[in-house]
């Protein structure tokens, strides 16, 4: 099972009490005050673990709970700090307030930590309310306490590029052939029924995640098929590989295509401002040449690259991976000028308010 939400409950650890203590040695009858402070609690931490790609290995724990500080001590002995909860969280998790529906935040990176919940603060020990009139304060603070809260959390996956198309078009066998995914393959429709990753290597030591998203219909941007559920995993993608049917003699190649692309509107209109590449595929098998000649004038006047394929035989496979790779490398690396601009301005902007 593919579990991409996934409602918890979270607790930090309550802040330790301060302690209420006075020294208390041989020959010091009226010793003063010594009450340590309590430890702070442990902060509930989400990190990404770059090996996770769903939830399911949280899907049987729902309560977790970080280390409340220990209660201070005398002779101003304060008491340890809880420790943490760490909760290891595929990249691309969103974190909500199950209640509000309020963006906490989102784990993008391997190793990223996100503070979902703080620790309690450890309360003062008696010694802290010592002052020139109150030598011997009998005050001191208990550790502030923390209330659990529920998070919802979802996943978007972070592919550099999807496979989208009707079903039955061979994505599956496709990533199988380009990739290290190994998914489930037969001649049905909605054979897959979760999206699969896979990292393709092309050129020298390059390589590129690919994702291959359960097979769209008709509707799928009003949640038919379980259309929403897929759909949001190609939100975060670089590139839209748009797989087609060439062997169905009731397909039309180019209504496909636009089919497809009206659904990924109505979802979410800015997908479409990403790259998209067209594959024909079962090319040992195609059955309308005209509309193949069609598709094609259509991608040559829209400046789409295409490409005629066979997931089963090979056919096209090299040059199709190469396209890609070129691809996401060109939008890579005007993401990395955009953040080096976008860092420069922040900086000047900075100076500007100094």
């Amino acid at each position: 099972m593919f579990k991409d939400e996934l409602k918890i409950w979270v607790k930090a650890g309550d802040g330790g009490n301060g302690c209420l203590s006075f020294r208390r040695e041989k020959f010091i009858p009226k010793g003063g005050p010594d009450g340590g402070d309590g430890g702070d609690g442990g902060d509930v931490i989400l990190e990404g673990d770059a090996s996770l790609n769903t939830f399911n290995k949280l899907r049987y724990r729902q309560h977790y709970k970080a280390e409340r500080g220990e209660h201070g001590k005398g002779k101003n002995m304060h008491g340890k700090n809880g420790e943490p909860c760490i909760i290891k969280v595929p990249l691309g998790t969103i974190v909500k307030l199950f209640d509000t529906g309020e963006i906490i935040g989102e784990i993008l990176e391997d190793g990223q930590r996100l503070v979902v919940q703080k620790g309690g603060k450890g309360g003062r020990g008696n010694a802290r309310f010592a002052t020139s009139t109150n030598r011997a304060p009998r005050h001191f603070e208990e550790g502030e306490k923390v209330e659990p809260i529920r998070l919802k959390l979802e996943l978007k996956l972070i592919a550099d590029v999807s496979i989208v198309g009707y079903p039955n078009a061979g994505k599956s066998t496709l990533i199988s052939k380009i990739s290290n995914a190994k998914p489930k393959i037969a001649d049905y429709k909605f054979t897959t029924l979760h999206p699969n990753l896979g990292i393709v290597e092309y050129g020298s030591f390059k390589s590129f995640v690919i994702a291959d998203v359960p097979g769209l219909i008709d509707g799928a941007s009003e949640g038919r098929g379980l259309g929403t559920r897929f759909l949001k995993h190609i939100e975060r993608t670089r590139v839209l590989l748009h797989l087609i049917d060439g062997a169905s003699p009731e397909n039309d190649y180019l209504s496909d295509f636009l089919a497809i692309r009206k659904e990924i509107e109505k979802f979410n209109p800015e997908i479409l401002k990403k790259h998209f590449v067209i594959a024909v595929n079962k090319a040992d098998s195609l059955c309308c040449k005209d509309d193949l000649e069609k598709i094609k004038a259509f991608a040559k006047e829209n400046n789409i690259p295409i490409f005629i394929i066979s997931a089963v035989t090979g056919e096209g496979l090299n040059e199709l991976v190469n396209e890609l790779g070129s691809i996401v490398e060109s939008v890579k690396g005007r993401e990395i000028k955009e953040e080096v601009v976008k860092e420069k301005n922040e900086k000047l902007d900075f100076l500007d308010e100094v």
